[in-house]
C-alpha cells in the first residue's frame, strides 16, 4: 500500500504543528519547513480544518494550530480519514471498471478490505507523539544549519 502525497503531507503537517501546539504558524512558515508547494498545502489544511483537527486564524497574527493536544489524534483514524478524502470508493481493488467478470465468484475484495481495517486498527493504538522520537525544535534546526 502507498499512502497518497495528501495523507503524507496531512501527517507532516499535523506532526509539524504536534511540536508546536501554542503556537500558530503560517501556511506560508509549513510550507517552508516542510519544503511543499504552498497552494497544496492550503488544501489540506482547510481539509483538516472542516474535520476540526486544526484551528486557523486569518490576519496579521493569525496561522494554524492544531485543534486539540497531540495525544488525541489516532494515526489510523488520520489516515483513514485523509485517504478516503483522495479515494472516494473506499476500495483497493477496483472490480467496476472495467467490470471484472471474476466478481460474482471473488472474494479478493473483501479479504483487502478486512486487511485495511487491520492495518488502521494497528495504527490507532498510535498518537502523533508516538511517531517522532525527538522533538520537532531539532529536526527544525537541522534544515536550517
Amino acid at each position: 500500500m502507498q499512502l497518497s502525497k495528501f495523507t503524507d503531507l496531512g501527517i507532516r503537517v499535523l506532526l509539524l504543528l504536534s511540536g508546536t501546539t501554542n503556537t500558530p504558524l503560517t501556511i506560508a512558515d509549513v510550507a517552508d519547513r516542510l519544503n511543499v508547494s504552498k497552494n497544496h498545502l492550503m488544501k489540506i489544511v482547510h481539509f483538516m480544518s472542516k474535520q476540526k483537527w486544526v484551528l486557523t486564524v486569518r490576519g496579521k497574527n493569525g496561522g494554524i494550530r492544531l485543534a486539540n493536544s497531540p495525544e488525541s489524534y489516532k494515526v489510523g483514524y488520520l489516515i483513514r480519514v485523509l485517504e478516503e478524502n483522495v479515494n472516494s470508493n473506499h476500495c483497493i481493488v477496483n472490480c467496476h471498471s472495467p467490470r471484472c467478470v471474476l466478481t460474482p465468484a471473488c472474494q479478493l475484495p473483501v479479504f483487502l478490505n478486512a486487511a485495511m481495517n487491520q492495518f488502521y486498527s494497528y495504527l490507532d493504538q498510535y498518537h502523533l507523539l508516538d511517531i517522532l522520537h525527538c522533538p520537532i525544535e531539532n529536526i527544525i534546526a537541522l534544515k536550517i544549519h
